[in-house]
């Protein structure tokens, strides 16, 4: 039986475990944190349990598809609640906004920002275009080499998807009123980068939440890795949490094996590495065999944005807030060149708030749970947050309650989460979310192959590759990876 060794166990490590190991592969997974399913995963603070990571959920048919074809029913492992109003959008003038994937009642939303509902619907029919050359084209793809970039269907389809035109510019040409462009330019912190540098074909992100829908899983989002890592056990995956790998074995342009914490060494076939490959890859093997992939080459890239977060734990449920809502600055270009040009964080930043326990009271019984993120800069090359945290997270309180909006008098207990928290907890090349931004155009459309150019078994899954950042589009790269070795092998 043909051997894979999978390093780190976040959902694409558990996708591919679960696809191949379905396939009769022998599959043992390391991961060196307590929890599977690297960013989707709780944290406690008093009695309010949070879901970091991903919070805004989209694409449920790609969580549910790796349980269907691994020959079971997702409903036994996790279920999604589809939100009504999904997100609430508060704008430095005053007004706000509900998103939904209703459309009549999103036209009707929007009427009141003199949006009409031809334009809206012009808007629609254009992101549905894109979103469907994206699910032809890029998403079941894996990339190899530089090559597999020519295919003519492929490069038919690039030109098809505004790879010239900026996210903000794309906007502009459908609505005048600047803070409807500003809402939809946020899709861009999806992926860790800017409006104003990221093309146009990340719109497509629009057609999730606001056709689709927005979705909450039962019991909290990282049910979906819980009932991942239930699925892979059934099916006979190794799954060694606490365990690192610290080395990848290499001989003649292949992995021959992986070398753990302990001292032990395990021999396979194939080696998937899910992490970011920013870090782990040349923490893992020695510059000299991927001389593809050299330290100087990975610290030219420019990493995407990190998070500044509050988990903050209420003692009262604060009737103005809804699942997801958002607190936008007057100056959203601004917000952008400081983080990215100046690489400090935001004196007048926009801040998103998650409150799962308005749709699950169970998960915070003494009042709202809040997960209130706030883009923050990658870490320096020196590793510091060049910032007081505790003054930032006062500040951010501060700001919050400009918009009416005061917590203080009702936080029981509340924890920050910085960026090198993220970088230390979750191997994060300088703290940033999602590997390389999409800041110019080769990042955006080239991401690194999903197998090594000088390594040839070993593959990559996770946000820093193809297809991208966001938990579905990491979970496709597990399945596509785990289809790509399955074929080969």
């Amino acid at each position: 039986m043909k051997s894979i060794v999978i390093i780190g166990g976040g959902l694409a490590g558990l996708s591919s475990a679960i696809s191949l190991a379905s396939k009769g592969f022998n599959v043992k997974l390391y991961e060196k944190n307590s929890h599977l399913g690297g960013k989707m995963r709780r944290y406690q603070v008093g009695n309010a349990s949070f879901d970091f990571g991903p919070n805004t959920m989209t694409m449920p048919e790609v969580f549910n598809r790796v349980i269907r074809e691994s020959g079971a029913e997702p409903e036994d492992y996790f279920r999604f609640k589809r939100l009504d109003t999904h997100t609430r959008n508060h704008f430095a003038d005053g007004t706000y906004l509900d998103m939904t994937a209703d459309q009549e009642q999103m036209k009707q939303n929007l009427s009141a920002f003199g949006i009409t509902a031809s334009m809206y619907d012009r808007y629609l029919h254009e992101v549905n275009h894109l979103y469907k050359l994206s699910t032809n084209h890029f998403f079941p793809r894996t990339f190899t080499n530089w090559t597999d970039y020519l295919s003519p269907s492929l490069s038919k389809a690039l030109l098809q998807v505004h790879p010239l035109l900026s996210l903000d510019a794309f906007h502009r040409r459908f609505f005048q009123h600047a803070n409807i462009v500003q809402m939809l330019n946020r899709y861009a912190t999806y992926i860790g980068s800017s409006p104003f540098l990221t093309p146009a074909t990340f719109s497509m992100i629009a057609y999730l939440e606001l056709i689709q829908g927005v979705y909450y899983v039962e019991g909290g989002n990282p049910t979906i890795a819980e009932g991942f890592s239930k699925r892979a056990l059934e099916l006979g995956v190794e799954l060694h949490c606490n365990m690192e790998v610290v080395r990848i074995q290499t001989e003649d342009k292949r992995a021959k094996g992986v070398e753990l914490s302990d001292g032990s060494l395990v021999s396979c076939n194939h080696v998937i590495i899910n992490g970011d490959l920013l870090k782990v890859f040349p923490d893992l093997v020695e510059e000299k065999s991927r001389p593809s992939f050299t330290d100087q080459k990975r610290d030219k890239l420019e990493p995407s944005i990190s998070a500044f977060v509050i988990l903050a734990s209420l003692n009262t449920r604060m009737s103005e807030l809804i699942h997801h809502q958002v607190y936008f600055s007057s100056n959203y270009q601004r917000e952008f060149d400081e983080q990215f040009s100046q690489k400090k964080y935001s004196e007048h930043p926009t801040i998103y708030i998650s409150n799962s326990s308005y749709t699950d009271a169970s998960v915070s019984p003494d009042g709202d749970n809040l997960f209130i993120l706030v883009n923050a800069p990658a870490l320096n090359k020196q590793g510091d947050d060049a910032i007081d945290l505790e003054s930032y997270k006062r500040h951010i309180y501060n700001v919050l309650t400009s918009y009416g909006l005061d917590l203080t008098p009702h936080i029981i207990e509340d924890q920050i989460i910085t960026p090198s928290d993220i970088e230390n907890d979750y191997y994060a090349y300088r703290g940033a979310l999602y590997g390389v931004s999409a800041n110019t155009k080769k990042t955006a459309f080239l991401r690194p192959a999903n197998r090594a150019r000088d390594l040839t078994n070993v593959y990559f899954v996770g946000g820093s590759t193809h297809p991208g950042g966001g938990s579905p589009m990491v979970v496709l790269s597990g399945l596509n990876v785990a289809e790509l070795v399955s074929n080969i092998m």
